[in-house]
């Protein structure tokens, strides 16, 4: 499992949402430990912003299931990184199809980078982007309005 670019290994449900939740674009997924079974992983994936969990199960005989949607053929595959490829495409008993994969490494860069940032601001005494008041829109766009119509009346 460790060789899955994808596997987050012991983190909880509410980190691995919250992580998913921070990419944001629907067809993101990593993989988990299940909390409640041991042996067993979850395949997360975030669709309109929900994560869906899938467990993810090595049988007896040596081949990988997941559990998908009611109605739809389990599927058995030599190993997990064929199960995920087969699960990128549409109509496989998931939500959505796995678009975008969250790599532990992506994951703890964009923190790094997060960080930094937050650190720099605070020293440098930089204000967030949405600190600076901004004009209202109304009374920009009657500015700009006004200018128009008076060029207008003078064209004429």
């Amino acid at each position: 499992m460790e060789e899955l670019s994808v596997y987050h290994q012991a983190i909880g449900k509410e980190e691995g949402e919250r992580r998913l939740g921070q990419d944001g674009r629907d067809g993101c997924y990593l993989v988990r430990n299940s909390e409640t079974m041991p042996g067993v992983y979850c395949l997360c994936v975030l669709c309109k912003g929900c994560v869906y969990t899938y467990r993810l199960r090595l049988d007896v005989d040596g081949s990988w299931t997941a559990d998908t949607a009611d109605g739809v053929e389990k599927r058995h595959f030599r190993n997990i990184a064929n199960l995920i490829l087969a699960l990128q495409k549409p109509d496989q008993g998931i939500a959505i199809p796995l678009y975008f994969p969250i790599t532990p490494d992506r994951w703890s860069l964009a923190q790094r980078i997060r960080a930094e940032v937050t650190e720099k601001r605070e020293t440098m005494d930089v204000p967030s982007a949405y600190s600076e008041p901004h004009p209202p829109p109304d009374k920009r766009f009657g500015k700009i309005m006004l200018r128009y119509k008076i060029q207008c009346v003078k064209k004429k």
